[in-house]
């Protein structure tokens, strides 16, 4: 049975007292951190909707939610449909008591607001090895040393632009330095597909190139590609005739440097993502995660839960980060990011980010520290690792922008009317647990995220290096194959090209616009790309105002 809903409308010097127990490299590294700050005035939005008129109302015949569906997201949310569709005072914290209202090119940069003085250190102190790049060994500077050998980046900042997403490299002669490919092979064994199966290995490496093209090294070690990039036109045309010129990238590795490429070797370009809000996202039950991919309730939308091998203890988890959800927590991802971005080791990564037959990579010298405790010697230690955690954890998310405006409003309607929440989970009630994560505790949040992987179509699938679809049954990351993709949080989207004028949307950096990122839905979003293509100058205007006060 199909549900029914109304349609309505300082600079901060860290104290010295932390400063005197830090480690003597951190407490040299970390003086003169400072804290971000500054709030700039909000951008307006016209209210002039004298002519917003809805040309093509999507009918509940065209996106069906189920009352099981509705059901399931009100329940998550705490409040009834309607008052998710309609102005809630409350939407405009969407990050909940964490959140700020910045809207700078610093509106991603910022610590959570309810973070007490006692607790910022640790903010900055991970703020600081956030951006600042780490050097190849041996180097004066031992708590940053260790660089490489094979690498993409020298700092989280480089992907991660002022705590944002990436880009994709705008010509053929442009550098990577915030998108990088990653790399897997498909399985040839029955021992390959049950491991896979069972999620005990994320992938098939390849035997030379391993799972991440890593398109920089040091001194030495020669780079394991070039990534080149082209870009095609493509027009799309609305039903009033109005065209938006997509565009299609391809994908070339130039000057391999340990041999020749397997034509069945697919590729996966990823642009970094935003880094806001993550310790909230972190907070989300995983019961509610998995009920969503067993009770979405529309035969045209069926996420599924990531389950994969968390490396610090060695058990399978629910996976939530990530493009293709295959890190389980952020202390797993951060160091995941340190190991395959960098070339640095940790006490979850230990080992080099270097294949086997990569004999001059094994050789380069390292910058591992004695850990004690019978450990293994790591570039990056636990001290290290938990301020960085910190920091990743406690970005805030910046405030809505025009909430109650009318064309946002307008726009909002749109958005629910077409099913968009079917994916784009909008509010979740965080717990209260007993870990340490206290600004995030019992928070109400809303991410527009289910953390669940859908199938987006051919358009957006990963190809093979020779630019075949791989086959539906090819696992890439865990269970996630190359049409899956994590639905990602749209909370702060608007501000994204505030923060960084070159950001780019979808996980490969292809669309330029929101807009162009929402004509680029297929697959499980057929329907809901559909619906789009039938709104009028004005429809779109009001989409768009929404998103963009997101």
């Amino acid at each position: 049975m199909k549900a029914t809903y109304p349609k309505s409308s300082v600079f901060l010097l860290l104290p010295s007292a932390i400063i005197q127990n830090l480690p003597s490299k951190l407490a040299l590294l970390m003086m003169g951190a400072a804290a971000l700050s500054a709030c700039q005035p909000t951008d307006s939005v016209s209210n002039d909707t004298s002519n917003s008129e809805h040309a093509a109302n999507a009918s509940e015949d065209e996106h069906p939610l189920t009352s099981e569906h509705v059901d399931n997201i009100e329940a998550l949310a705490g409040v009834p449909m309607q008052q998710l569709i309609s102005f809630d005072p409350q939407e405009i914290k969407q990050g909940g008591d964490t959140g700020i209202s910045i809207t700078s090119a610093e509106s991603y940069s910022k610590p959570s607001s309810n973070l007490t003085a006692s607790r910022k250190g640790s903010f900055f102190i991970g703020n600081a090895f956030f951006k600042q790049p780490w050097v190849v060994a041996p180097a004066s500077t031992d708590s940053r040393d260790g660089l490489g050998a094979l690498f993409n980046v020298a700092a989280c900042q480089s992907c991660h632009i002022k705590d944002g997403r990436g880009h994709a490299p705008m010509t053929a002669d442009d550098d990577a330095d915030s998108l990088l490919l990653r790399l897997s092979m498909p399985a040839t064994t029955d021992e390959q597909r049950q491991q896979l199966q069972d999620s005990l290995i994320e992938k098939v490496v390849h035997p030379m190139y391993g799972g991440q093209l890593q398109d920089r090294g040091i001194q030495g070690v020669p780079a394991e590609a070039r990534i080149a990039v082209q870009w095609t036109d493509k027009p799309v045309t609305f039903a009033d005739g109005h065209i938006e010129t997509l565009r299609a990238p391809t994908f070339n590795l130039t000057n391999p440097g340990y041999g020749a490429f397997d034509d069945a070797m697919m590729v996966s370009p990823r642009v970094a993502l935003p880094m806001i809000g993550l310790g909230l996202l972190e907070q989300i039950p995983d019961d509610d995660i998995k009920k969503q991919a067993s009770n979405k309730g529309n035969s045209d939308i069926s996420g599924k839960f990531n389950w994969v091998m968390d490396p610090q203890t060695g058990k399978r988890a629910l996976g939530r980060f990530g493009w293709k959800a295959g890190q389980t927590k952020l202390i797993t991802q951060n160091q995941s990011a340190f190991n395959e971005d960098m070339g640095l080791t940790s006490n979850i990564r230990p080992h080099e980010s270097c294949m086997p037959t990569q004999t001059v990579c094994l050789n380069a010298t390292t910058g591992a520290d004695e850990q004690g405790n019978g450990k293994p010697p790591v570039e990056v230690n636990d001290d290290v690792a938990k301020f960085v955690e910190f920091y990743t954890r406690n970005l805030a998310v910046p405030h809505r922008r025009n909430a109650d405006d009318k064309l946002v409003l307008a726009g909002k309607k749109r958005f629910y009317d077409m099913g968009c929440q079917s994916c784009h989970t909008p509010r979740y009630q965080l717990p209260k647990t007993d870990d340490d994560h206290l600004e995030q505790h019992g928070q109400v949040i809303y991410p527009y995220t289910d953390l669940l992987l859908h199938d987006m179509g051919d358009a957006l699938a990963d190809r093979t290096i020779a630019g075949k679809l791989p086959p539906k049954d090819a696992q890439v990351e865990f269970l996630a194959n190359s049409y899956e993709w994590r639905t990602p949080a749209l909370w702060g989207v608007g501000l994204a090209q505030t923060v960084d004028p070159q950001a780019t949307f979808l996980h490969d950096g292809r669309a330029r616009t929101l807009m162009e990122a929402v004509l680029w839905h297929g697959g499980e979003a057929e329907k809901q790309q559909q619906q789009v293509l039938k709104l009028d100058k004005q429809g779109r205007a009001e989409l768009n105002a929404f998103l963009k006060s997101l």
